[in-house]
This record gives C-alpha cells, structure tokens and sequence, in this order.
C-alpha cells in the first residue's frame, strides 16, 4: 500500500494516465501555438515570434519556449506522429527529437534523394510508440546519417557550441564543444595560468586550477580594454549596491545585484568596490536626478548608466532583453519638447524602440511599473504569477 491509502497498482496506473494526459496537452498547446506562428499573432503584443512571446508571456524558459514552436512544425509536417501524440502514446520529448529531422536543409536533402516523408513519419511513429526513448533517438540519428553518408562539410565553426545557464544562486554552469583547432587555442590559453600559478603545496584539483585560469583569462582580456563595445559602454564587471550595505561592515547576504542578473553579499560587493570605480547615481524625490536639459539630445555615458540601474533591460511588455541590447528612448520626443534626463528616458530593445516610433506606447507608472499599449490603444497584459494553493 502507498501512502493516502492508494494500492501501489493504482498509483502506477495513475502516474501513467497522467503522462499520457500531458502528452495530449503538449500536442494540443503545439498545435495552437504553429497556428498563432502561421498568423502571426506575436505581433499583437510587439513581439517577434511565438518563441519571444511564450518567454515573456508565459515565463517559459528560452529552451522550453523553443520545443514547443519547433513540436508544432513537427506535428504539420508529421500526420501520424501529430496523431499518435495527440492520443497521448508519443511524448513531446519524443517530438523535439524528430524535429531534428525536419530542418530546411534536412527536408531538401530528403527530397533530392527520393526519400518520401510519410514512409519516415510512419517508421518514426512506430518506434516512438512501441521502443524505449533511446531506440528512437538511434533511429533518428541513423537516418540523419543516411541523408549526409559523407559527413558536413569540414567548416570547423559548424561544430562549435556554447552552452551557458544561469542557476538561481547566480552561478553559472555551462557546455561547450570546439573543434580541434579551436579546443587547442583554449588549452593552450587556460595551460599558460595554470602553468604560471603553481605555488608549493598547492591542493586545488586539475578541475579547480582550470576553472580558476578561466577566470583569470576573463579577467585579463577585460583589462586590456581591447573588446567591442556594447551599447557605446565597455565590457565591463558591473556591481549594483546600497551606499549603506557598501559602507557598512555586515556580510549583507543578497545585497548587491550584477549586470547579468547574479545577486552577491555586501561583503562581496566591497571587496570588488577595492580595485574598481564606484559611482554614486541617487534615486528619489530628495536626490538629484540625472539630467542633461535640452543641449544634448542623445544619453551620454552616465544618464544611460543610471537608466541602466533603474530599468535592469527592455521595459516593453513581455520583453527581457538584456541591457545591452537596449538603447535609451526619450518618452516624449526631443523634436516635442523632450528633455534628456533620466524621467524622460525608458531603456527599450532595438525592436522595441522601432515598435515604440510606429504607434505603441510605454508608461512609467508613480510605482515604478512600466506598461505598454498597443496603437490601438488596448495595454498589452503580462498575466499575474499563478496563485499558490491554500495551505
């Protein structure tokens, strides 16, 4: 017996009628969304694709987001996969893996090659019904293999991945995969710090030694000061703390937040603050806002800083844009009237900016919220989180 007093048959029978319930769900919410693709309906809200739109909307994550436009392409072009998971017998995971299949490139190769689709679609549909998940990747991956017997082509960029996530802590991990060239560059780059750095009695592992030359790598390439500029600002280490939390003397646990989202203690922040320039930008009705007046219309380098710290990216309606993607809008016109300062200024993505100079609006609301509209004046909703239940 399980707990709740549920037989152990009935719990597994269950669990299994609820992942075919999912699997039908997926298939349906793949099929809605190739349909809001084909008509475009992003645009609606401003945004470029479904994929931006289920990110920003829907708080997926960019990967998720992805299968699930990528599952609906699948589902058109697949009919008796698309009815085998509409019935629930075939997992969207299984999907996301035939969609490997079904590139442009892939589809055109098949066609040269006299290879019928529906002849794949029924074989597909069989394996992903009837064998484990791994046999049907092996499936997959042999006929991709049939498609191109030769290999690519030996471009040695075609290979090359990075992988980087975020984790909730602010760390980062990550997956990388080079070419031989390419992978000989970065040992030899990461071995001149580690072979530099060998003081007697060292105890830190190969691991940690070539993490730690991967930092010291970054930090001498910053320093040169050499790198493209992002957004007229150079790449730089960027640190965002409380005057108090930075000169006080408590650790200060999550006090200080970074340009790409990790949040640090106050303890942290100050021993960064050692070696770096601290400037000081004040918020609030009792300090002095940022303001360059009517003489120059374009944000310099310390009102887009200050814009930078208030807004944290695109300020667009279910847009995330990062910073550095964004450039400084002047909510009323400079050709109107409108001053260059920081009560004027709203940070919007490239996109975002065009959208904003044909017909919708940004507002920045006493509480600090931003909301957009539409040219037809209707406001462009990012639903609530959901509710936790009751305890």
């Amino acid at each position: 017996m399980c707990s709740g007093g549920w037989s152990t048959g009935d719990v597994l029978e269950d669990v299994a009628a609820l992942v075919a319930e999912r699997n039908r769900i997926d298939a349906a919410l793949a099929r809605r969304v190739q349909a809001a693709e084909l008509a475009q309906a992003a645009e609606r809200d401003g945004l470029k694709s479904m994929r931006s739109w289920l990110a920003g909307h829907c708080r997926l994550s960019p990967a998720a987001a992805a299968r699930i436009v990528g599952n609906g392409r699948v589902l058109a072009h697949l009919p008796a996969l698309a009815e085998a998971h509409d019935a629930g017998l075939v997992s969207a995971e299984q999907v996301a893996v035939a969609a490997t299949a079904l590139t442009p490139e892939r589809l055109q190769a098949a066609a040269e090659q006299g290879v019928e689709l529906g002849e794949v679609d029924a074989v597909l549909t069989g394996l992903a019904v009837e064998h484990a998940h791994t046999d049907f990747v092996h499936a997959v991956r042999h006929y991709l293999s049939r498609l191109d017997p030769d290999g690519p082509e030996p471009d040695p960029t075609e290979g090359r991945r990075l992988t980087l996530a975020k984790h909730a802590d602010g760390t980062l991990s990550g997956r990388f995969e080079l070419d031989a060239v390419g992978g000989e560059k970065l040992q030899a780059a990461l071995e001149s710090f580690v072979q530099a750095d060998r003081p007697a009695g060292h105890e830190r592992t190969r691991a940690q030694r070539l993490g730690d030359a991967l930092v010291q790598l970054c930090d001498t390439t910053l320093a040169l000061g050499s790198l493209p500029v992002l957004r007229t600002v150079k790449p730089h280490l960027a640190v965002v703390i409380d005057l108090d939390d930075l000169a006080g003397t408590a650790t200060g646990p999550e006090a200080a937040r970074m340009g790409f989202g990790a949040v640090i203690s106050a303890a942290r922040a100050r021993w960064l603050a050692c070696d770096s320039t601290v400037t000081r930008v004040v918020f609030g009705p009792d300090g002095a806002p940022v303001d360059l007046g009517r003489e120059q219309r374009l944000a310099d380098r310390h009102l887009r800083r200050a814009v930078e710290l208030r807004d944290g990216g695109c300020v667009f309606a279910g847009c995330h844009a990062p910073t550095w993607w964004a450039e400084v809008h002047h909510l009323v016109h400079w050709l109107d009237g409108g001053e260059t300062n920081l009560a004027n200024s709203a940070l919007l993505c490239e996109r975002h900016h065009t959208k904003v100079h044909h017909g919708f609006r940004v507002e920045r609301q006493p509480d600090g919220r931003w909301r957009t509209w539409r040219p037809d004046g209707t406001e462009i909703g990012v639903p609530p989180p959901l509710l936790r239940p009751a305890a």
